[in-house]
């Protein structure tokens, strides 16, 4: 189950494909895994395909595509553009 701070605050979890939304937040034990990517509060993100069967998200970010798991992108908190 995804926490909520909002109504207008999901997680990436949540978005449906095609979305543009707005990086607000991650759990803290994510924010270095992140950084990595080179995902910051206020990037934006377009969901880009849910793979099936518990796969992972795949986003578009700063011109570049990256794969996170479910339990990731269940951490990581949005908002719509």
């Amino acid at each position: 189950m995804s926490m909520r701070y909002n109504e207008d605050v999901i997680s990436l979890l949540e978005v449906p494909v095609g979305e543009t939304v707005c990086l607000l937040s991650v759990d803290d034990s994510l924010k270095a895994k992140l950084v990595q990517y080179g995902l910051y509060a206020g990037d934006s993100l377009q969901v880009l395909r849910v793979a099936p069967l518990g796969g992972p998200v795949l986003v578009g970010v700063n011109g570049r595509e990256i794969a996170l798991g479910r339990a990731v992108a269940e951490k990581i908190f949005v908002e719509a553009e």
